[in-house]
């Protein structure tokens, strides 16, 4: 959520923000409200001080009569505190000065590359024909039990998995990052609190019904359950900033995607991932962002798979983000870079909806909060079956993986 008293100082800045991501807002409505609380809250306040005074005058009767105003004046203040709080949800968090203005993901800009193309001397396999013959993906069973857009790994991916969950770890933790496995699912009101559902995307989640009008949503990352963790809470302002890695399995329903996205293990509806949590002070998350981007390189470098970084333009930035990054790992059956992981600051804009301070001093101030994927499990799986295959259909191990794995190919 934004800060309100900045909207009122400079209502033109949000209306063009909103507008560059792509999102229809009503400032001067949300305005109106603000002014309409404020009146009344002006209103209350008074009648409070009177219903004070009669009070230590002894008058009760009087004492009664105002008690009767102030209660219909905070029922008309709480049905508009709610109403403005709904209309100040819808508005977007602004993206920083340095994104570019652009109107899709076509304007999104390439900053840094890595590594040389993988080329063989033969016609490269898909990661589905190469882990469906070396007995590791299994999409045609996975159908059977659960649908379309789910898959068994077995045997050695069921390894390569295991094996890049502690190779992260690893490197997290003596970064100092606090390791965490949470639920995977969430009330209702936390979205709302993390705001990504709050221009639509709700269809893009999976809700579980669990009966009289209540139920969970299964988390899209492992972030959706972390960040909310502090809600409510006031940090110790020497402890940031307070890092999190998070390993957990991801549900998404990827309504929309076709042709090669929905082959394979690319875009399923469950899926696991290694998610980075920072939270630092007012101020500090342009640095931050930069140190969970270098984190991020530094599996793919280590990998040694080739990569690319991409700055997000305003259409692409998000709802939530101020600013955002994605990394892309080359996938030579398809001859391009494709997504594998993102870092973005959501700036203050979630901490003021969740109440997620830090202590300053003697001054209480909210909280920065940035996400970035470590790695997500499948499609890096992908990137390495893809870049590392020979021609026998066999696969070799990356060697920062080979002491997890216990083995430098995978074959059949």
């Amino acid at each position: 959520m934004i800060d309100i008293k900045l909207l009122r100082e400079n209502p033109q800045k949000f209306q063009q923000s909103a507008k560059d991501k792509g999102i229809k807002i009503d400032v001067e409505h949300v305005l109106e409200l603000d002014n309409k609380f404020r009146g009344l809250d002006s209103m209350a306040q008074k009648l409070r001080e009177e219903r004070n005074r009669a009070s230590s005058e002894k008058n009760i009767e009087k004492g009664k009569e105002i008690k009767l105003k102030l209660e219909k004046q905070e029922n008309a203040l709480r049905a508009v505190e709610q109403e403005l709080k709904e209309w100040l949800y819808k508005i977007p968090n602004p993206a920083k000065k340095d994104v570019k203005v652009g109107k899709d993901e076509r304007e999104n800009q390439v900053v840094k590359t890595f590594g040389k193309i993988t080329k063989f001397d033969f016609k490269p396999k898909d990661h589905l024909d190469l882990g469906t013959a070396l007995g590791i993906i299994d999409i045609e069973s996975a159908a059977k039990v659960s649908g379309t857009r789910f898959a068994y790994l077995k045997n050695d991916g069921v390894l390569l998995e295991l094996a890049l969950i502690q190779f992260a770890f690893d490197i997290l933790i003596k970064e100092g990052f606090e390791p965490i496995i949470p639920p995977v699912l969430i009330k209702k009101e936390i979205t709302e609190g993390l705001g990504y559902w709050q221009a639509g995307g709700h269809e893009d989640y999976f809700w579980i019904n669990s009966g009289e009008g209540e139920g969970y949503y299964l988390i899209g990352t492992a972030e959706h359950s972390i960040i909310p963790m502090y809600k409510d809470k006031i940090l110790n302002g020497k402890e940031l900033p307070k890092r999190i890695v998070a390993f957990s399995s991801a549900f998404r329903r990827e309504a929309g995607s076709y042709g090669k996205d929905t082959r394979g293990i690319l875009r399923v509806h469950q899926f696991d991932k290694i998610e980075m949590v920072s939270l630092v002070k007012e101020g500090e998350d342009d640095k931050e962002q930069d140190y969970l981007i270098s984190l991020e390189e530094k599996f793919f470098r280590l990998l040694e798979i080739p990569y690319q970084i991409l700055k997000m333009c305003t259409a692409d930035t998000g709802f939530v983000q101020a600013r955002k990054y994605d990394l892309e790992a080359w996938i030579p059956s398809e001859n391009k870079f494709r997504e594998m992981t993102s870092a973005s600051t959501v700036t203050d804009f979630q901490s003021r909806r969740l109440n997620i301070k830090y202590q300053q001093g003697n001054e209480k101030k909210y909280a920065y909060v940035l996400n970035a994927t470590g790695l997500a499990i499948g499609r890096t799986i992908i990137a390495i079956l893809e870049n590392y295959q020979q021609i026998d259909g066999s696969v070799k191990v990356p060697k920062v993986l080979q002491k997890y794995l216990g083995k430098s190919v995978i074959k059949q």
